[in-house]
């Protein structure tokens, strides 16, 4: 995946921009009704999403400790009794998901398994912070070896429609990250509209991200399929209109394999196979992974583990 370099601010891209929500709401409704997946099917797509995994920890109590074991999770994901059954070796989480101060300790676990860390900045969660301490941070979690940066927006510039605020501060943020990949984090549950969803969509891929994320996981309403089928589309016109392929990332909500199964439709669905790799899709999740290691047991073994089976992250 190349870097998304933007565009200039095009607002006639979202002016007229029309949604109608009952029928987004009922195309989503349909989508974990779509494919009929069962035994080896089932388990190939809930591996697909593995890989896709930011596994995190965004915690007021994380400590390297924690961090650590988070990361031995992320490079034997699932328990490799399991993996050797299926006949499969190599398997990781896409990345790892930390707080600035925790990006050294991840680097340290992960040493030298490839696995990207992933650190939030910006004043995360609330991105309510003056924006040269905002850079800052951005700028600190670089300096500590962070591969990836989720930045968060600020709400009142969408819920104002103040479309050149947004687009001047993730401008400012995305050349702040360098080489560094970014992903917006848009808390669509904050953003009161569909309408508003797509505007800033659109808006944060004009200034150069690389990932549009639904949610910080702490907003009262985090990723929904409506909204996440909404950014898809958005992210499908940005891509007709300038050749740039921009990838998407849930986060919040998403608990249970069926969930992971489902995410994978849509994308399938609206943005093809192409996005059904780490590269373009990555799922924000920390009990994710239980469950879906807890349905792979079950299709290796013809039984559900125990919960003290399986190695928490």
């Amino acid at each position: 995946m190349t870097q998304n370099p933007g565009t200039d601010l095009r607002t006639d891209w979202f002016a007229d921009l029309r949604i109608n929500t009952p029928a987004v709401e009922r195309r989503a409704a349909t989508l974990p009704t779509r494919r009929s997946l069962k035994q080896d099917h089932q388990t190939a797509w809930l591996l697909n999403a593995v890989r896709c995994i930011d596994l995190t920890t965004l915690a007021g109590d994380d400590t390297p400790d924690r961090v650590a074991r988070l990361c031995a999770k992320a490079r034997q994901p699932i328990a490799p009794e399991l993996l050797d059954a299926m006949g499969v070796a190599g398997l990781t989480t896409g990345a790892v998901c930390v707080y600035p101060t925790m990006v050294g300790p991840a680097k340290r676990a992960l040493g030298n398994s490839g696995i990207p860390v992933a650190s939030v900045a910006t004043g995360f969660p609330a991105g309510l912070m003056p924006l040269d301490l905002r850079l800052a941070e951005i700028r600190y979690a670089l300096d500590q070896g962070a591969d990836e940066i989720d930045i968060v927006i600020t709400r009142a510039h969408v819920l104002q429609g103040n479309w050149a605020a947004l687009y001047d501060e993730l401008r400012a943020m995305r050349e702040a990250c360098g080489a560094a990949r970014m992903k917006a984090i848009l808390a669509t549950g904050d953003l009161k509209s569909l309408k508003n969803v797509a505007r800033a969509s659109h808006v944060a891929m004009q200034a150069g991200a690389d990932w549009i994320k639904t949610s910080t996981g702490k907003e009262g309403v985090n990723a929904t399929l409506p909204v996440s089928l909404v950014m898809c589309r958005t992210i499908r016109d940005y891509g007709m209109r300038t050749g740039h392929k921009v990838g998407f990332k849930p986060a919040g909500g998403l608990r249970t394999a069926k969930d992971a199964i489902s995410w994978q439709v849509l994308m399938a669905e609206e943005l093809g196979r192409e996005w059904l790799t780490p590269d373009l899709f990555r799922i924000g999740a920390s009990s994710l992974l239980g469950d879906i290691e807890r349905q792979i047991s079950h299709h290796v073994t013809g039984r559900y583990a125990a919960a003290h089976r399986l190695a928490l992250a």
